[in-house]
């Protein structure tokens, strides 16, 4: 009987998340994509763990967030022997550190992970493989930094806890054979955000080491325009569909998830912010060649001084470090940023490259022509879920370590 009621249950479950599966929009993947069916699974599979998370929460099993942040950390890690893995507290902030084994002459450089996840999602854990290759790869000592998630830690803890660990491993360094000169900040996605934030935090500090290097992988920089060409051209292309990133940096921020439907009817920008903003945030900005899939151009829209209160945070640097002002762009160090054709965030990179080049900051720019958001996560997850575009992006970030 108890074994028929598990069944049932487990049918219903299917069933219903099945139906909030179709909630979401579906997919559209360019037909000029190599990978296109197996990218159409990944997206059927995911939008199904979308969707059963929901369904958990609605009926009281468990959180949304607490389901999927246990499917991420269910990547089996691993253990590579020509690493020494161990896990420390710098102030209070969680890191596991990644050192070779092999013998060096002189100091390594080191490396600080912050993982991305929108600041809710991911972890050391399941982080674990793509830190145990960049050490590997690169020879480096990594430095994966555990900051606490939202919304149990509210925005700004992530930034908080990045920007200790970064300070507390570069006042340390040696310690852990590392050169103090040659200390990187490297992320993806919202962690290419809180490195970019970071960065920026330590322009002015004179009792640190510059850092060497900054390394931003498809990073979300501005919610200033969510209309620019890469949101226009891939809001249907997986993994983060336009809808899915606004209602999740919304969350970060604990706003009301309404919201996202406001930001498109009214500005939530005040004319004055508008004409500073567009100096840096406009698709004038964006290279021909990147509107040729379609663009067309937005109307104006009323502002709203309601919406501009529940946002405003959001045009703080920390959180959209292209709003950053000119005096802290001209001081900051060498960067790699890596961009995908089919992301929606492929122009915030774009645009953060030409400030950084329009100030006589070196740019190494890697754009991933058939690349789209997370390749380069799933890449080192290797298996059927390793895209070609992942593997190449892996490939160019080690070249560029090695210059450094």
């Amino acid at each position: 009987m108890e074994l028929l009621l598990v069944i049932f249950l487990a049918i219903l479950t299917v069933f219903v998340a099945i139906a909030f599966y179709y909630e979401h929009p579906k997919a559209e993947i360019p037909h000029g994509f190599s990978q296109r069916q197996k990218l159409y699974v990944f997206h059927y599979i995911l939008n199904f763990v979308f969707g059963l998370a929901k369904f958990l929460e609605k009926v009281g099993i468990t959180s949304e967030l607490y389901f999927l942040r246990t499917i991420m950390d269910g990547i089996p890690p691993l253990k590579d022997k020509h690493l020494l893995i161990e896990d420390f507290k710098f102030e209070k902030v969680e890191v596991r550190i990644y050192q070779p084994k092999m013998a060096t002459t002189g100091l390594r450089r080191g490396i600080l992970y912050f993982h991305g996840g929108i600041g809710q999602l991911g972890s050391i854990r399941a982080y674990e493989r793509t830190c145990c290759y960049f050490a590997r790869k690169s020879n480096s000592v990594v430095v994966s930094v555990g900051y606490r998630l939202a919304p149990e830690h509210p925005y700004p803890s992530q930034f908080e806890d990045c920007l200790t660990a970064t300070i507390h491993f570069m006042r340390t360094a040696q310690d852990y054979g590392v050169n103090p000169l040659r200390v990187i900040v490297c992320g993806d996605s919202s962690g290419g955000t809180l490195t970019a934030a970071v960065a920026q935090a330590l322009v002015n500090r004179r009792d640190l080491p510059k850092l060497r290097a900054q390394i931003l992988i498809y990073p979300f920089l501005q919610c200033v325009d969510f209309n620019l060409p890469s949101y226009q051209q891939n809001e249907g292309v997986p993994v983060l569909l336009k809808e899915r990133a606004l209602a999740l940096g919304l969350r970060y921020l604990n706003k009301e998830l309404s919201a996202t439907e406001a930001v498109f009817k009214v500005s939530p920008i005040p004319e004055d912010l508008q004409l500073k903003y567009q100096k840096w945030v406009s698709p004038d900005h964006i290279p021909h060649e990147f509107k040729a899939r379609g663009y067309k151009p937005s109307t104006t829209r009323p502002f709203s001084k309601e919406l501009y209160t529940l946002v405003r945070p959001g045009f703080d640097p920390i959180f959209s470090p292209l709003l950053a002002e000119d005096s802290v762009i001209a001081q900051l160090p060498e960067a790699f940023i890596l961009t995908c054709e089919f992301d929606v965030l492929r122009d915030d990179g774009l645009l953060y490259k030409k400030r950084l080049e329009d100030h006589g900051i070196k740019v190494t720019w890697c754009h991933l022509q058939e690349g789209f958001h997370g390749t380069v996560f799933l890449a080192v997850c290797g298996g059927v879920i390793a895209f070609q575009s992942g593997s190449k992006g892996l490939e160019k970030i080690v070249d560029f370590l090695g210059l450094m």
